[in-house]
C-alpha cells in the first residue's frame, strides 16, 4: 500500500482532455466554438427583429421577461436592444423640425419610448445580476459543505474504528460529495485534490478487510470499464462537438469514482487516456476544417449583400414590382440564414452589409406604402359600394338583365385594386356570396326536377351492377381502361333525385374503390383517378356548392403548384452559387434531388388542375 501512495496512478497524473501542455489549446477551440455559436444565435435573432417597430419590440421584450429564463433572455435581450436603437437612430435622421416647439416635442416622444426599453432593459440586468449572485451564493454554499466532507474524513480516519463502522461512514461521505454542486472554479482544483488525497489515505491506511475492499475495487472496475467503452462509442459519434462534451462529464465522472486494483489501474486508465486522445483530435480536426468552410460562406455572403444592394437601390414604383422585391429579399435572406458562420474577424462586418441593405429596403417601402396605403382606403370605399350593389339584385328575377348587371360589376371589382389585407378576404367572401346566391337560383329555376331523374337513377343502378360484376383481366391497363370507361358512363348520366343522390353515390364509390384495390398502376396514376372520382362526385353531390368547392379545391392546388415553383428557382439559384465552392458534390446531389421529387410532384399538381379545368 505504502507504493500506490508514493507512485500516484496515471489517472490521478492526468484529469483533464488532454495533457497539460495542449489543455490550454483545448480550452481556447472549445470557447471558440461556443463563441461561434452565440455570435451565430446573436445574428440570426438580431435579423428576426429588424422589420419590428418600436412598440412591437416594448411586447415581446415584456413577453420574453414575464415568460423566458435569464439564459434565453441573455441572448435575445442583446438583438432587441440592437434592433430597438437602430429605430432610435434611423428616427434621429429621418426627422428634422423646422423650431424649437417641433425639436421638443419630438424628443419628448422619443424618449418616453425608449425610457419604457431602458427601464425593460434594467429590469433584465438586475435579473441577470441576481442569477449571476445565486449562483455564486450556491457556489460558496458547496464549498463550505465539501470542506466540512474533507474534515469529515480527515475524523474518519483519525477514528480508528470498526471497519462495519468506518466504510459505511466513508460511503455516505462520498455520495454526499457527488450530490453537492459545483464550486468557485479557482478551489475546484485544489479541494479536488485534497480530497483525492484522503479518499487514497483511507484505501491505503485504514485496516480494511480484503474481501470489502476487493468488492469496491470490483465496482469501480466496473464503472471505469464502462465510461472507457463510452468515451470508444464517442470516436464513431459524427457529431464531434457533442461528443467533446460528452467527454468532459465522462471525465468528471472518472475522477468521481474510486480506485481501482492496482495491477489494473495503468491498463484502464491508458485505455481511457487513448479514446480521449482520439476523440480530441477529432475536435481539433472539425474547428480546422471548418475554418475553410467559413472563408467560402465568406465569399457566399458577400454575393448575397451584392444583391441585396442591387435590390435596395433599385427604382421601384409599382406595387406589383414591391411585391416582387420583397420575396426576393425575403429568399436572399433565407438563403443568409442557410450559408453558414463567416470567419471570426469579417462576420461581423458582413452581417451589418447585408442588414444595412435590408434596412434601406424596406424603410424605403415603408415609404411608398404610406401612399400606397391610402390608394388601399379608397379601393375598400369602391368594393364595398359594390358589395352593396351585388347585394340588392340576388332577389331579382329578370334573369337576362340581372345577369349582365352582375357581369359588369365583376368586371368593375377587377379593376378596382387592391384593399387592406385584413379586409380582403371577407370582402371578396361577401362578394362571391352574393354572386352565387343569384347563379344558384338562376341554376335551380332553369334545372328544375324533371322525368330524366328517374330514369338517370336506373341507368346508374345498372352501371353500379356492371362494375360490382366486373372480373378483372390479367392486363393492369385493359383493368384500368375499364374503370374508367366505367367513370366516364357514371358521369355523363347527369342528376338523380335529390333523395337519392346520397345513397347512390355511396355504393358506387364502395363498388369503383374495391375494383381500385386490385390494379396495379403506378401511385400517381391511381392518384389521379381517385382525384377524378372525388371531383366528380362534388359536382354530382350538391348542385349549390359543388362550384364553389371546386374553385377552393383548384386554388389550393394553385397555390401549392406556385410553392414548388418558388422552392424549385430558389433550389436552383442555390447550386450557382455552391457550384463555385469546391468539394461541393455531395450538397448539389442532394439539391437536385430536392429539386427532381418537386417536378414529380408539380406534375401531379398540373395534371389534377388539368382535370378541374376540363
Amino acid at each position: 500500500m505504502a507504493d500506490e501512495v508514493q507512485n500516484p496512478a496515471p489517472e490521478e497524473q492526468f484529469t483533464a482532455p488532454q495533457q497539460a501542455a495542449s489543455e490550454d489549446t483545448l480550452v481556447d477551440i472549445h470557447e471558440d466554438a461556443a463563441l461561434h455559436e452565440e455570435e451565430m444565435n446573436e445574428e440570426h435573432s438580431t435579423l428576426k427583429y429588424i422589420h419590428l417597430g418600436e412598440e412591437e419590440l416594448l411586447d415581446v421584450f415584456k413577453k420574453l421577461l414575464e415568460t423566458q429564463s435569464i439564459e434565453v433572455l441573455r441572448r435575445e435581450a442583446e438583438a432587441l436592444k440592437s434592433a430597438f436603437y437602430k429605430l432610435v437612430n434611423q428616427k434621429q435622421k429621418i426627422v428634422q423640425p423646422t423650431d424649437d416647439e417641433q425639436s421638443q416635442d419630438v424628443e419628448e416622444v422619443v424618449s418616453e419610448v425608449e425610457q419604457q426599453f431602458k427601464d425593460l432593459y434594467n429590469e433584465y440586468k438586475r435579473r441577470r445580476t441576481d442569477h449571476a449572485h445565486q449562483i455564486e451564493e450556491q457556489e460558496a454554499q458547496n464549498l463550505v459543505i465539501k470542506q466540512g466532507i474533507i474534515d469529515e474524513l480527515k475524523a474518519l480516519l483519525e477514528a480508528q474504528e470498526d471497519i462495519n463502522h468506518t466504510f459505511p461512514a466513508f460511503r455516505e461521505l462520498q455520495q454526499r460529495w457527488r450530490n453537492t454542486g459545483a464550486v468557485p472554479l479557482q478551489q475546484s482544483t485544489d479541494l479536488w485534490n485534497t480530497y483525492q488525497h484522503y479518499v487514497e489515505l483511507f484505501y491505503d491506511y485504514v485496516k480494511i478487510n480484503n474481501e470489502l475492499r476487493d468488492l469496491d475495487f470490483k465496482k469501480n472496475l466496473e464503472a471505469k470499464t464502462l465510461l472507457c467503452e463510452k468515451a470508444e462509442k464517442l470516436i464513431l459519434d459524427p457529431n464531434i462537438i457533442t461528443a467533446f462534451n460528452k467527454l468532459q462529464k465522462y471525465h468528471e465522472e472518472w475522477r468521481e469514482l474510486g480506485p481501482v486494483a492496482h495491477e489494473f489501474r495503468e491498463h484502464l486508465w491508458e485505455r481511457f487516456k487513448i479514446a480521449t486522445a482520439a476523440v480530441n483530435k477529432k475536435h481539433q480536426e472539425y474547428f480546422e476544417s471548418q475554418k475553410e468552410e467559413q472563408r467560402k460562406n465568406l465569399e457566399l455572403k458577400r454575393q448575397l449583400c451584392e444583391k441585396a444592394e442591387e435590390i435596395a437601390n433599385a427604382d421601384t414604383k409599382e406595387n406589383k414590382a414591391w411585391n416582387e422585391h420583397s420575396k426576393a429579399m425575403e429568399e436572399l435572406q433565407k438563403m443568409w440564414r442557410t450559408v453558414g458562420f463567416a470567419t471570426k474577424k469579417e462576420n461581423t462586418r458582413i452581417f451589418e452589409r447585408f442588414r444595412a441593405a435590408c434596412d434601406k429596403f424596406y424603410v424605403t417601402k415603408r415609404d411608398f406604402y404610406l401612399q400606397f396605403k391610402t390608394d388601399l382606403q379608397e379601393n375598400l370605399k369602391k368594393k364595398i359600394a359594390l358589395c352593396e350593389q351585388v347585394e340588392s339584385f340576388v332577389d331579382s328575377t329578370d334573369w337576362g338583365k340581372t345577369t349582365e348587371k352582375f357581369v359588369n360589376l365583376q368586371k368593375q371589382w377587377k379593376e378596382a385594386g387592391a384593399v387592406p389585407r385584413k379586409h380582403s378576404d371577407a370582402l371578396w367572401q361577401r362578394f362571391r356570396s352574393a354572386c352565387d346566391v343569384f347563379f344558384t337560383r338562376k341554376n335551380e329555376h332553369f334545372s328544375g326536377i324533371n322525368s330524366e331523374y328517374v330514369e338517370n337513377l336506373r341507368q346508374k343502378e345498372a352501371i353500379v351492377a356492371e362494375i360490382e360484376a366486373y372480373a378483372p383481366a390479367e392486363n393492369p391497363e385493359e383493368n384500368l381502361k375499364a374503370l374508367q370507361d366505367f367513370q366516364r358512363r357514371w358521369t355523363a348520366i347527369g342528376f338523380v333525385a335529390y333523395k337519392e343522390k346520397v345513397r347512390i353515390q355511396t355504393i358506387y364509390r364502395a363498388a369503383i374503390d374495391k375494383q381500385f384495390k386490385n390494379l396495379n398502376i403506378s401511385g400517381n396514376d391511381k392518384k389521379l383517378i381517385h382525384f377524378k372520382s372525388r371531383i366528380n362526385d362534388l359536382k354530382n353531390a350538391d348542385e349549390k356548392t359543388a362550384g364553389r368547392v371546386i374553385r377552393s379545391e383548384r386554388d389550393n392546388l394553385v397555390r401549392q403548384l406556385r410553392q414548388l415553383d418558388s422552392d424549385i428557382a430558389l433550389w436552383e439559384n442555390n447550386i450557382g452559387f455552391f457550384a463555385k465552392s469546391k468539394n461541393a458534390e455531395a450538397m448539389i446531389a442532394e439539391v437536385n434531388r430536392k429539386i427532381e421529387k418537386a417536378k414529380e410532384e408539380r406534375q401531379l399538381l398540373s395534371e389534377k388542375i388539368k382535370l378541374i379545368e376540363k
